[in-house]
């Protein structure tokens, strides 16, 4: 049960080291270049070398995800990428929804399996020692 739990783990890291050294190294054909709002992005993020940062916050989370070390980290990092992707997909480039679909099918999946790392994050109130009646410092 072990290894099939992490197969999305593996295939989430995967699919971002592969398409986000794409992104640090064009290795893939980009095919004719795209038109309006979602061309004009495309542009303004390759231009501006935005996409390299893109790129790294995409290698580096994969990387992690794949040796198994910091998956919380990683899964931080990769949220508002995969975000982006969505967004891209319902606002400009239908096209690329199927992908951005798969990738949070996937994120959701690793999310869930290490859920307790982020239990934190979802209580209503810190827990920090003013909070708790106790006027010390807070380490």
């Amino acid at each position: 049960m072990k290894k099939a739990a992490a197969v999305p783990r593996v295939l989430l890291g995967l699919i971002f080291v592969f398409f986000g050294s794409n992104h640090l190294h064009a290795f893939l054909p980009s095919g004719p270049p795209q038109t309006g709002p979602a061309g004009e992005f495309t542009h303004a993020l390759t231009v501006t070398h935005y996409l390299f940062i893109v790129g790294l916050c995409e290698v580096i989370p994969g990387l992690l995800l794949l040796i198994n070390r910091f998956v919380p980290l990683a899964l931080l990092i990769l949220g508002p990428v995969i975000v982006n992707i969505l967004l891209s997909g319902f606002l400009m480039a239908p096209m690329a929804l199927p992908a951005g679909i798969v990738v949070a099918v996937l994120w959701a999946v690793v999310f869930w399996q290490a859920r307790s790392a982020f239990a934190v994050v979802f209580r209503a109130r810190a827990g920090l020692p003013a909070d708790r009646g106790t006027a010390g410092p807070i380490h």
